[in-house]
C-alpha cells in the first residue's frame, strides 16, 4: 500500500493544533511485525493536561458545540465519517505499524465499523428524547413537568491499545452527538490512528477544542484526567485491574465513570453440534486479532461425548491459520502487540504446561521468514484444563485456548459462570430454543448463539461483575453522556392551590 504520509514524530492535538510535549520529551512506537521503531510521540505531563482540560472546558462553556442543535451536530457527525472513509489508508497505515492489525482486519472491518458507528450515532442522536414530559398528577397540584437530558461538559476517554480506533470512537461518537467536549488518552503504543481521527473531525466540522488527543502515560496522563476536577466523566476501556483504579480515583470527585474491563469468555459445546460452522467460528472467536480480543472465547467447554473429536479438529483446523506480515492479504494472523504481551502470553501457556494442561498444539514464540523480529505467538490450545487452573481463569490476552470438558448441561452452566468476569459467552447447537434456554442462565453482558463478535450498533455492549460498569454502543448510550434535569413548573394561580405550601403555614 502507497501512503504519502511519513511517519516521524508526532505531537499532541490540544484545540486544534499540534502540541508538542513541553518537557521536549517523546517516546517509541514500535512496529510490533519487525520490533522496528516505527514512530515517536509526545511524552506529556501535567502542562498538557492543563491545556487540554482548559481548551475543552472553554469551549463547552462556550456553547460553540454543546449549544448547536442535535440536527447540526449529526451533520458534522457525517462529514466525519466521510473523511475517515476519504483518509481510510492513512488510518490504516497508522494503525498497521503500531497494532499489528491485520490489513484484513483493518480495511475489512475497522474503516467500516469507524465510518458506520458515525453515521449510526448521528441517526440514533436525532431519535433521542432530550426532553420527556411527565404527566399531571394530584399530589402536586396544576403542573407541568419534564424530564431534561443535557450534556455532560468534559469526558476524559481512556482507551486501549487492542482496537485502539474501533473502543475510542464508541466514546467519541456518543461524547460529541451530545454536545460534549472530549479528551482522548490513547493508550502508549497506538495513538498513531487517534491522533488521525481528532484531525479529521476538526476538519470536518468539529470546533477546536472540543476533541482534543494526549499522548504519554496513564500513571501521568491518565491519572491526572481521571482526578482533575473540571472532568465531568471518564470512559475507559481496558484491564479489570487498572478499572478498579480508575474507579477509586474517580471517586475523589464524584465523576460519572463506565468501564468495559477484562473477560474470560466460556463457549458450551452441546453434543448437537454442526462441527462444519462451529470449529471455524469457535477459533475466530479465539484467535482473532491474535487473541487480544476482551471478549474472545478462550474457555470451551465441550460435552464429553464429543470431547477428543472436538479437539482433533480444532488442531487440525489451527495449522491453516497463516502467520506474517500484517499486511499481507494472506496473514490471518498477526503478532501480538509488544515484547512484554508476548513474553505475558508465554508466561500463561508456561503455567498451563506446569498445572497439567495437555498441549494440543502451538506453545511457542513463532520463528520462520517474516517472523523472527516480530512478536508473533502460535495458535495455541491446551486440552484437559480445569476450570481451577491459571489459563482458566485469568484473562491471558493471546491467542490461547482452554478446552475444558463437561457432562451435563447444569455442570456447563456452573464453569460457564465460575469465574469474576462477565463479559460474554457463547453456545454452539443445533437446537436454537435450548441454546437460547442456556443463554437466560449465563451471566454475561452479550451471549452469542452459533456466532461470536458479531457487533451491532443498536445493542449495547459491557459486562457483568468485574466485567465493567455501564453499556457502550445502543440507543441508549447517550445516557451515559449526558445528565438527567427535572424541571417542574408550578401552574397553580392561588397559594390556596399549593397544598403543600400548608405543611408549615
Amino acid at each position: 500500500m502507497t501512503v504519502e504520509t511519513k511517519v516521524t514524530e508526532f505531537a499532541n492535538y490540544i484545540n486544534g493544533e499540534w502540541v508538542p510535549a513541553s518537557n521536549g520529551e517523546t517516546f517509541d512506537i514500535v512496529n510490533p511485525a519487525n520490533g522496528q521503531i516505527a514512530a515517536k510521540a509526545a511524552k506529556s505531563s501535567l502542562v498538557e493536561v492543563e491545556q487540554a482540560v482548559k481548551s475543552a472546558r472553554e469551549t463547552f462553556e462556550s456553547g460553540v458545540w454543546s449549544n448547536k442543535s442535535v440536527a447540526e451536530r449529526s451533520q458534522v457527525l457525517l462529514r466525519f465519517a466521510a473523511k475517515i472513509q476519504e483518509h481510510a489508508n492513512e488510518i490504516i497505515y497508522l494503525e498497521g505499524i503500531s497494532s499489528g492489525g491485520t490489513i484484513r482486519k483493518l480495511a475489512g472491518a475497522d474503516i467500516m465499523q469507524l465510518a458506520m458507528t458515525l453515521k449510526d450515532t448521528a441517526d440514533y442522536a436525532l431519535k433521542y428524547e432530550f426532553v420527556e414530559p411527565l404527566p399531571v398528577v394530584d399530589y402536586v397540584g396544576a403542573s407541568r413537568s419534564e424530564i431534561v437530558r443535557e450534556p455532560l461538559g468534559v469526558v476524559a476517554a481512556i482507551t486501549p491499545w487492542n482496537f485502539p480506533l474501533i473502543l475510542a470512537m464508541w466514546k467519541i461518537a456518543p461524547a460529541l452527538a451530545m454536545g460534549n467536549s472530549i479528551i482522548v488518552k490513547p493508550a502508549t503504543n497506538t495513538p498513531l490512528g487517534t491522533l488521525k481521527l481528532a484531525e479529521l473531525a476538526i476538519e470536518a466540522g468539529v470546533p477546536p477544542g472540543v476533541f482534543n488527543v494526549i499522548t504519554g502515560p496513564g500513571g501521568v496522563v491518565g491519572e491526572a484526567l481521571v482526578t482533575h476536577p473540571q472532568v465531568d466523566k471518564v470512559a475507559f476501556t481496558g484491564s479489570t485491574e487498572v478499572g478498579k483504579k480508575i474507579m477509586s480515583l474517580a471517586a475523589g470527585t464524584i465523576k460519572k465513570v463506565t468501564l468495559e474491563l477484562g473477560g474470560k469468555s466460556p463457549s458450551i459445546v452441546l453434543p448437537d453440534v454442526d462441527f462444519e460452522t462451529a470449529i471455524p467460528g469457535i477459533l475466530f472467536g479465539v484467535f482473532f486479532h491474535s487473541g487480544q480480543v476482551c471478549e474472545s472465547g478462550t474457555r470451551l467447554l465441550v460435552h464429553d461425548s464429543i470431547y477428543e473429536e472436538v479437539v482433533e479438529k480444532l488442531a487440525a483446523a489451527s495449522s491453516k491459520i497463516k502467520l506474517g506480515n500484517p499486511m499481507d492479504p494472506a496473514t490471518g494472523m498477526g503478532p501480538v502487540v509488544s515484547k512484554h504481551q508476548m513474553e505475558t502470553v508465554l508466561s500463561y501457556i508456561e503455567s498451563g504446561l506446569d498445572e497439567g494442561a495437555r498441549l494440543v498444539c502451538g506453545g511457542k514464540r513463532a520463528s520462520g521468514e517474516n517472523l523472527d523480529e516480530g512478536y508473533f505467538i502460535e495458535p495455541t490450545i491446551f486440552a484437559d484444563v480445569t476450570n481451577d487452573m491459571k489459563i482458566a481463569q485469568e484473562e491471558i490476552f493471546g491467542p490461547v485456548l482452554s478446552v475444558i470438558k463437561y457432562s451435563t448441561e447444569e455442570e456447563a452452566i456452573a464453569i460457564a459462570n465460575d469465574t469474576v468476569y462477565g463479559l460474554a459467552a457463547g453456545v454452539w447447537s443445533k437446537d436454537i430454543t435450548k441454546a437460547n434456554q442456556i443463554a437466560g442462565k449465563l451471566k454475561a453482558g452479550t451471549v452469542w448463539i452459533n456466532d461470536w463478535h458479531a457487533f451491532r450498533n443498536d445493542a449495547p455492549f459491557g459486562g457483568y461483575k468485574q466485567s465493567g460498569t455501564g453499556r457502550e454502543l445502543g440507543k441508549r448510550m447517550f445516557d451515559e453522556y449526558t445528565e438527567t434535569k427535572h424541571i417542574h413548573t408550578s401552574l397553580a394561580s392561588e397559594i390556596g392551590q399549593r397544598k403543600s405550601f400548608g405543611l408549615i403555614f
